[in-house]
C-alpha cells in the first residue's frame, strides 16, 4: 500500500520516488531527480521508460476521470 514502508530494493524505491514526484508535482521536477535514477543504476533507456510509463498512466487516468468512466467492480473492492 505504501512503497515508502515496503521492504523493497533501494533501486525500486528510487524509481517509485521519481514516479510519485512526477505524478503529484511535475512542476517541481529538476535534473537532480534524473541524476538520482542514474546513481541508482538506471540507464538512459530505463529512465525514459520510467518517465513514459508514469506519464502514460497519468494521461489514461485523467482521460477516464474527465469522461466519468466508472471503475469495474473488481477495482472498487480493492480500494
Amino acid at each position: 500500500m505504501d512503497f515508502r514502508r515496503a521492504q523493497i530494493p533501494e533501486k525500486d524505491r528510487t524509481m517509485l520516488e521519481y514516479s510519485a514526484k512526477l505524478t503529484l508535482e511535475p512542476w517541481n521536477m529538476i535534473q537532480e531527480d534524473v541524476h538520482k535514477l542514474r546513481e541508482a543504476g538506471f540507464g538512459d533507456a530505463d529512465i525514459l521508460d520510467i518517465n513514459l510509463i508514469t506519464g502514460y498512466f497519468a494521461f489514461v487516468n485523467r482521460l477516464a476521470d474527465g469522461l466519468g468512466v466508472e471503475l469495474e467492480p473488481y477495482w472498487e473492492n480493492r480500494a
